[in-house]
């Protein structure tokens, strides 16, 4: 695809079986690991994660960690096929999708000309492809929409549990509203929104934005008052915050995850890959612990701009990815970041509080248990 928002440059570099398996001997570390196949798009190099994935589990009577897979995909790909072999071999699929019509063909799109030759790539995903490209002509970018909607009720149906990863933009931002409540009506559990800051936000956008939230607001209380267990990454993950200062708040930069390039180069995060400065280590030679350390700290510093802020150890002012995508720098923060947060935190902690004077069990199960995820899960499945 060619959406329009992306962080990854164009152009196409595969890692070898090879690379993979040195970057696990280098990182892979403690009783659980977390593997997550990211690209451009991970699903063009299938066989390359099903190689991964066997060869590490046919090491299981040897290999004492347990590891857990997770791919986030443009959806194009899915199948039956990979579906069914992904649930066989414990493989959570993530998928991008920005909701209506309108908000998700605005920039989640095929360049013109390109549908037609991706889809030969892959004989199953052919006709769909296909389709979509012959409705434009070969100059003009095609929507994914109508090809990506069977895609979506395709995965959950094997997942329902999938998280569907949601892009705000400044002329799309009218429609968040909207697109949440429609990937609810589509079977959606679990929707992680976020606003792509390096967008060219203006007044009147963000002024929408506050609308779009408090009307958001209002659909989660009904949610929470109805015992509809759909999980809303903008106000449950602060509002975690307001009942647990400083939970979720650090993104732990190159401590908590290593990203590997395809060349092998070892990076703190993902949207760090390619660029050389930030590089910690490669898997020939292993992770620069002193690199490392070094990039962690900076991050974790006090950004000048937060010293005397209310939300400060609340926000996500200390997400390295981010900063760096929209600023070029560790130390400095997007301007839209705090305009947002001072938005959307009131928000949530008004939501949050007539929760809790309600003491509604939902809400209190959710945010008070720790064994939400496992029960809520076996009370779906009838247990």
């Amino acid at each position: 695809m060619a959406c329009r928002y992306c962080y990854e440059a164009p152009g196409a570099m595969d890692m070898t079986l090879e690379t993979a398996q040195k970057a696990l001997a280098a990182c892979a570390t403690g009783a659980n690991c977390g593997i997550i196949f990211f690209g451009g798009e991970p699903l063009l190099m299938q066989g390359r994660i099903w190689e991964i994935i066997d060869a590490l589990e046919g090491e299981r009577p040897r290999e004492p960690r347990q590891f857990h897979y997770k791919v986030t995909t443009n959806g194009l790909l899915l199948d039956e096929a990979f579906l069914e072999r992904a649930k066989a071999c414990r493989l959570h699929v993530a998928m991008s999708h920005d909701g209506v019509a309108e908000a998700h063909d605005a920039h989640r799109v095929m360049p013109g000309g390109r549908a037609s030759s991706l889809a030969a790539a892959s004989s199953r995903a052919a006709s769909s492809l296909a389709a979509a490209s012959s409705r434009a002509a070969s100059s003009r970018a095609v929507g994914t929409f109508d090809v990506l909607k069977p895609k979506l009720e395709m995965l959950l149906r094997y997942q329902p549990y999938a998280p569907i990863m949601l892009t705000v933009n400044p002329d799309t931002v009218k429609y968040f509203e909207t697109s949440v409540r429609w990937l609810q009506s589509m079977g959606v559990q679990y929707v992680i929104a976020s606003l792509n800051y390096a967008g060219a936000w203006e007044d009147a956008h963000v002024k929408r934005l506050k609308r779009e939230c408090e009307a958001l607001a209002r659909w989660h209380l009904g949610n929470y008052r109805r015992e509809r267990k759909i999980y809303f990454s903008p106000f449950d993950k602060r509002m975690a915050t307001h009942i647990f200062t400083g939970r979720g708040v650090s993104c732990q930069l190159g401590k908590r995850q290593i990203s590997v390039g395809a060349d092998g180069t070892l990076y703190p995060c993902v949207q760090f890959v390619g660029r050389r400065e930030y590089a910690i280590g490669h898997v020939d030679t292993g992770l620069d612990e002193a690199r490392r350390e070094e990039i962690y700290c900076r991050n974790e510093a006090e950004k000048p701009t937060c010293a005397e802020c209310a939300l400060n150890g609340r926000c996500h002012n200390k997400c390295g990815c981010m900063n760096l995508q929209t600023t070029g720098s560790l130390d400095a923060l997007p301007p839209l970041l705090c305009e947002y947060e001072r938005i959307i935190f009131p928000i949530a902690d008004r939501l949050a509080d007539t929760l809790y004077k309600e003491r509604n069990p939902l809400f209190i199960h959710r945010h008070y248990n720790p064994m939400f995820p496992v029960m809520s899960f076996l009370e779906d499945m009838g247990g």
